[in-house]
């Protein structure tokens, strides 16, 4: 039997990454968030509060990137959600280089997005930045044979917001479109 837990937002885990920020005066910032998401097959959605010190960064420039995180440096991503940039210089939080759009990549991350704004709206005190992915640079032996991200090796780190806790990825449970079609043939089709 299920249990109303009442107005909560539950549709967690969600991808947890390091969003790499430029200022004017081409100070680099690093922002942990998991309000990360697609929106439609060619736009992403980042939500960040209003209050966090990289909202002028993107506001001005347009351009963020997006670093997904990996086991190997979580307790380094983690760390850049505990303070501000307003008054804690993170730009060497991370070894990067700027990518072909301007923004930060960290050399740790298996994937990193160069993203440009073309919309935004607030909603609760956050701002929701509706993007194109500019780039999108994936280390070499985390590709398949066509070229294609295998998540099954770039096991993204992911967030579980209720309990603040970080989860693992990776494990194939099967094929998409392939395991319905198979239950329809076995299941439904018989009916």
């Amino acid at each position: 039997m299920k249990q109303n837990i009442g107005q909560k937002m539950t549709l967690y885990p969600t991808p947890a990454t390091v969003v790499g920020t430029v200022d004017s005066e081409g100070k680099v910032n690093w922002l942990l968030v998991a309000h990360v998401g697609i929106v439609s097959h060619s736009k992403l959605l980042l939500s960040v509060h209003s209050s966090h010190h990289s909202i002028a960064a993107i506001d001005e420039s347009k351009r963020f990137s997006i670093n997904i995180i990996s086991e190997d440096f979580v307790a380094q991503a983690d760390y850049t959600g505990t303070v501000s940039g307003a008054n804690t210089n993170k730009s060497q939080v991370f070894e990067y280089h700027l990518g072909e759009a301007g923004m930060p990549v960290i050399e740790q991350s298996p994937m990193v997005m160069e993203c440009e704004v073309i919309d935004v709206y607030e909603i609760d005190g956050f701002k929701n930045y509706i993007c194109n992915v500019l780039n999108n640079y994936v280390d070499e032996d985390k590709l398949d044979e066509k070229g294609k991200p295998n998540y099954e090796k770039l096991r993204p780190v992911l967030f579980e917001m209720p309990t603040y806790k970080y989860l693992r990825t990776g494990d194939i449970i099967g094929d998409c479109m392939k395991m319905g079609k198979a239950y329809g043939a076995e299941v439904i089709n018989k009916e």
